[in-house]
Order: C-alpha cells, then sequence, then structure tokens
C-alpha cells in the first residue's frame, strides 16, 4: 500500500462517547491491581538502571511501533534519553533493518506493556520532561472505548508521570476525548490542527500523503493539576 493510500477513520461514534466521563471518573478513583507481568518487569528494570544513571532529561515515546519517531527525537533532544516502548517485538524488530539512526541523540527501545510499564515508571519515581503518545491505535467502534488509552484503566498513570504530554491522532474525536479526560483531573488544554514539513512518525507520513490531518494536544502535566 503506497502512503497516499491510507485510509480515514469510520467509526459509529460521531462525537465525545456518552460514557466518557463515568468511565474516566471510576478509573481515577480505582486502585490498578492486575499484576505486573514478568516480562515487562525485566524489561523494565534493564531500562531503568540506565535511567537512574543518565545525568538528563528522560523522555517517553509511547507506542513507538518501529521506533522511527524514537530516533527522530533524540535527533530533536539530543541531550535527552529518550524511551521507546510498544509492545510489539515485530514492530520492534523492524528498526534496525529500517529505521537505524546513530548520527545524534541517544533512544533505548524496549518491548513492553504499557499498562505495565507505565505503572513501574511512576513507583520508580521517573520524572520525564515530554511524554509523547502519537498516534496510538483509535479503537474507534464506541464499544471499544475503554481499549483507548483514556478510557483505560491505566489512564491515571499517563497523568501521574508528567512531564509535557503530547498526543496526536487523525482521528479528532481520539485528542478531543484525551482532553476531556484530563480535564476531570484538572488539566484544561485545547485541541489544535498540527502541521509540519517533516513527519516524525510513518503513520503521520502515510496520513499526511493521503490528505488526512492531524489532531493533537500538548499540555504540562506538572502544572494545574487538582
Amino acid at each position: 500500500m503506497s502512503d497516499a493510500n491510507s485510509r480515514s477513520i469510520v467509526s459509529n461514534q460521531q462525537g465525545l462517547h456518552e460514557k466518557l466521563d463515568d468511565i474516566v471518573n471510576k478509573h481515577l478513583t480505582a486502585q490498578f491491581k492486575k499484576p505486573i507481568a514478568a516480562h515487562t518487569q525485566t524489561a523494565f528494570d534493564q531500562v531503568n538502571e540506565k535511567v537512574q544513571a543518565f545525568n538528563g532529561p528522560i523522555i517517553l515515546d509511547s507506542c513507538c511501533g518501529v521506533g522511527e519517531s524514537t530516533a527522530n527525537l533524540a535527533k530533536r533532544h539530543p541531550d535527552a534519553l529518550v524511551i521507546g516502548i510498544d509492545k510489539s517485538s515485530h514492530r520492534l524488530d523492524k528498526h534496525d533493518i529500517e529505521y537505524k539512526q546513530t548520527d545524534s541523540g541517544q533512544y533505548i527501545l524496549v518491548q513492553a506493556d504499557l499498562n505495565d510499564f507505565w505503572r513501574l515508571a511512576v513507583a520508580a519515581n521517573w520524572q520525564p520532561t515530554h511524554h509523547y503518545l502519537l498516534y496510538p491505535n483509535p479503537w474507534p467502534k464506541a464499544k471499544h472505548i475503554q481499549r483507548r488509552w483514556h478510557g483505560a484503566a491505566i489512564f491515571p498513570f499517563i497523568v501521574k508521570l508528567g512531564g509535557l504530554l503530547e498526543v496526536r491522532s487523525n482521528w479528532d474525536i481520539y485528542v478531543k476525548e484525551f482532553a476531556q479526560a484530563l480535564k476531570l483531573t484538572g488539566h484544561d488544554c485545547t485541541v489544535e490542527l498540527y502541521q509540519n514539513d517533516l513527519a516524525v512518525t510513518p503513520f503521520e507520513r502515510k496520513y499526511w500523503a493521503s490528505g488526512q490531518q492531524s489532531h493533537r494536544l500538548v499540555i504540562n502535566l506538572n502544572a494545574g493539576s487538582k
């Protein structure tokens, strides 16, 4: 499939999910008791050693896919250690073949379940300066609202991680719902169209080549919270 043939998102949802507020508020007051998977604990421990030894900014690139965005973010933040996390070994394995970049920036790619990794990062008191969520799976069917990060039980930990959070999607409802979920935690932000001369992820490049627009929110989670 060429870059210019990326399909637009189709959903049976025309606006914010009617149960969004109830779902988010439930997760904000509940405890996340799911056990940490052993493989994610091991992966986190290895990365945490490097984080604790690093004397500089830490940046998270969650749902990094093949890691092209992680490498590009490392170039943009050469003084930082950028950590790209994705659950798919298939996607991450493509990095060395297609996207290996060593000319500038420092980054690590790790295979892990973000539902566990984010909780471990909070427990270890990580304080990322930036957290990127670039084009996560939108789960556009209304019945899948709780598979979207802002509708999932892990959402409060995204807020607890802090830093400058940036969320991008080619589906405006996804970002608008995320903004509403953040509002329920005391963080007000606006959703805007995002354009740039250079795409930072393969999905971003495909969407733009197909004439689709990117929507984003950017908010400092270390300020203005309840």
